[in-house]
């Protein structure tokens, strides 16, 4: 039997992928900001609130599509649960948000609102780390982490792949939603966490803090993006790629494809952790809808639209199809997923490459 042969490795930027990366960090980090400041409002140049948030958002889910592809366009692996990952670190943030409500709230207690109004005496265990910031930081990426660890080593040693594998996250994300819908787990039943007033005792609503947080969730997708690249380009990742065409025969070759497959299962899910981190103070609530299977559907979705296997076409196709979303839900929201569908649709079957693969036919590259 032949020996396995794995990709050549590619620098993780080139020239011109550097000059556009740092051109993007500029831009997003920089360039807004400043001109928000500076320029008036009602020019064409000011992003409004309005603006801000939806490209923030938006961004923040980005970053889901990019784990997504680092799964499943490089290592073959289709969740249809990540959608739990970025709900776990959005509830983490949630509870030191809460908890920074104080006495401002409803019911001037110590306690979160919800917590009064069903007549809890003081906070549950799991509650405990939630008024600390560098506690609330580390647990956004230790919890989905660990979930996602725990998980994917029984799902891998057992060798669950393909369809199946989709359909137990699926039912994971499924179970983990009815589970926070319940009032007496301490997360507030299906209302969730909102009405946030302060992050590390600023004012959440303040021009100066929407844009503070516009360029963190900037300064975090491009930072995952250069992570990705470097994965993708080391030995690691082109491991990744030989269990994702022939893993057998990466078996054979003496690699274990479990703690492989284990090690970038549980990075994407931290990612997602960090994007609904994020999200949360951004968008101003978070409840257990985030984990519907929907949401996870939604994020395969942004990543087949945009190109698998590409790291920049998940972006991409989060721009594209929720930029579409915030425009079609306004205007025509009764024909919002009829269009996702066949979105979907017309991807799987006319560009399996997504947009980013037309992009390169067109240019006569490599599709």
């Amino acid at each position: 039997m032949s020996a396995l042969i794995l990709p050549s490795p590619a620098p993780v930027l080139s020239r011109t992928g550097w000059a556009t990366w740092l051109a993007a960090v500029a831009l997003l980090c920089g360039l807004v900001p400043v001109l928000n400041l500076w320029v008036p409002e009602g020019s064409v140049f000011h992003l409004s609130d309005f603006a801000v948030g939806l490209v923030a958002k938006i961004m923040c889910y980005a970053m889901c599509a990019l784990a997504m592809d680092l799964i499943w366009g490089y290592t073959g692996i289709l969740s249809l649960g990540h959608g739990l990952f970025f709900a776990l670190g959005g509830y983490a943030m949630g509870m030191y948000l809460m908890r920074q409500i104080g006495l401002d709230g409803n019911y001037k207690s110590a306690l979160p609102d919800f917590m009064v109004f069903l007549d809890w005496k003081e906070l549950p265990w799991h509650w405990a780390l939630s008024g600390s910031l560098p506690a609330t930081l580390l647990l956004v990426v230790a919890v989905p982490g660990l979930v996602a660890l725990v998980f994917g080593f029984f799902a891998f040693r057992s060798r669950i792949k393909g369809v199946y594998f989709s359909i137990i996250t699926q039912a994971l994300t499924f179970a983990a939603m009815l589970l926070f819908f319940r009032n007496e787990t301490g997360f507030g039943g299906n209302n969730g966490f909102t009405d946030f007033k302060r992050l590390a005792d600023i004012p959440i609503a303040t021009p100066g803090m929407r844009m503070a947080l516009f360029v963190l969730t900037a300064a975090c997708l491009l930072g995952f993006y250069l992570l990705a690249r470097w994965l993708v380009s080391s030995k690691f990742g082109r491991v990744l790629q030989a269990i994702r065409d022939a893993e057998s025969r990466v078996m054979f070759s003496g690699y274990s494809p479990l703690g492989y497959k284990l090690a970038i299962w549980t990075l994407s899910a931290m990612v997602c952790g960090v994007a609904g981190a994020l999200y949360v103070p951004q968008v101003g609530i978070i409840n257990p809808s985030e984990m519907s299977p929907a949401n996870s559907i939604e994020i395969a979705v942004w990543a087949a639209v945009g190109g698998r296997a590409t790291l920049i076409g998940p972006i991409v196709g989060a721009f594209l199809v929720n930029g579409a979303k915030s425009w079609l839900t306004v205007t025509y929201p009764e024909f919002w997923l009829y269009f996702l569908g066949a979105l979907f649709i017309g991807v799987t079957l006319y560009l399996p490459q997504g947009v980013v693969g037309l992009v390169r036919k067109l240019r006569g590259g490599q599709a």
